[in-house]
């Protein structure tokens, strides 16, 4: 039985994509917290992570006593180069459109991700999948447009890129079944570079660098680390899916802590998508409980059901 299709392997896969969901909805409120400038909070936040994918990749070879891959293969390189480019994406959509903004249209990576499956994979999506695309096409199309009218169009491209980028990598670990867990971390030293590159004056300018600190060395580790496990035991749009947990929390984390009040019209995109994800993921959970008890019961339920 594939991994995808063992139950057990299903609910390890939940719990572990779920863990990295919902510490990524602590990024935003945390790079926000540090009060830095773009370039200085995304080489802090990029090294830190690139520290500990070392740290934890040496641990990991005392403790198992054998080699650790850090890019399996031409697919791990392929999918970190994407995830590097991928943080820099997010950093610029987060300093040039508001938390909301971000959030909901990095909801869409889900759907991103069940087209590439389709063209690339070749696992053609349901009916309820394409139903729930267009109605996140809407939502997205309102959140845009309400960039284009207060200004946020460059921040909100930058968004829309990255849940493309972020889909790819899924497809492609997906594709390739490899364990791609430090991919994400180890090629944080993409982006930590760049930022090097364009720092204003060669010098950091954060003013609490705690918080982007604390963001680097755990919370990214952390949420890069079970996102990028997770595509091992659960189909790609699965995976993109736990990205809503961003999307529900980060705005109710910045909102409470900046009162960051996203406007009306965002709030309703936003809610289209959350609904249609929600409604979505609702319906594959029970699409699968249904084809686990068919393959449990045999012909005779198979018979019964046709």
């Amino acid at each position: 039985m594939p991994q995808s299709q063992d139950p057990a392997l299903h609910r390890r896969g939940l719990l572990i994509t779920a863990i990295g969901g919902l510490a990524l909805s602590f990024d935003i409120p945390l790079i926000r917290s540090s009060h830095g400038e773009v370039w200085s909070v995304l080489a802090v936040r990029s090294f830190s992570t690139f520290a500990v994918a070392f740290a934890l990749w040496a641990v990991l070879r005392f403790l198992l006593k054998r080699p650790v891959t850090l890019l399996p293969g031409r697919a791990g390189l392929l999918a970190g180069l994407l995830y590097g480019v991928g943080s820099l994406t997010f950093m610029l959509a987060v300093f040039n459109t508001t938390t909301a903004n971000v959030v909901f249209i990095l909801a869409f990576t889900s759907m991103f991700a069940a087209l590439l499956s389709w063209i690339f994979l070749g696992e053609r999506p349901a009916n309820a999948t394409l139903l729930a695309m267009a109605a996140m096409v809407c939502g997205v199309a309102l959140i845009v447009q309400d960039g284009l009218s207060s200004g946020h169009m460059f921040g909100d491209a930058m968004a829309a890129l990255n849940a493309l980028i972020l889909a790819s990598a899924i497809t492609i670990s997906r594709k390739s079944g490899a364990d791609m867990g430090l991919v994400p971390l180890v090629t944080a030293i993409i982006p930590g570079l760049t930022a090097l590159i364009m720092l204003p004056g060669g010098a950091l300018q954060i003013e609490q660098p705690a918080f982007i600190l604390f963001n680097g060395l755990v919370m990214i580790p952390l949420a890069f680390f079970c996102l990028a496990t997770g595509p091992r035991y659960l189909s790609a749009p699965e995976v993109g899916m736990f990205y809503l947990l961003e999307t529900i929390l980060a705005p109710i984390w910045v909102w409470v802590i900046f009162t960051e009040r996203p406007s009306s019209q965002t709030l309703i995109g936003g809610s289209i998508l959350i609904v249609a994800l929600l409604v979505h993921s609702l319906w594959q959970m029970r699409s699968k409980a249904r084809a686990a008890r068919l393959r449990a019961g045999g012909p005779e339920i198979a018979a019964t059901q046709a």
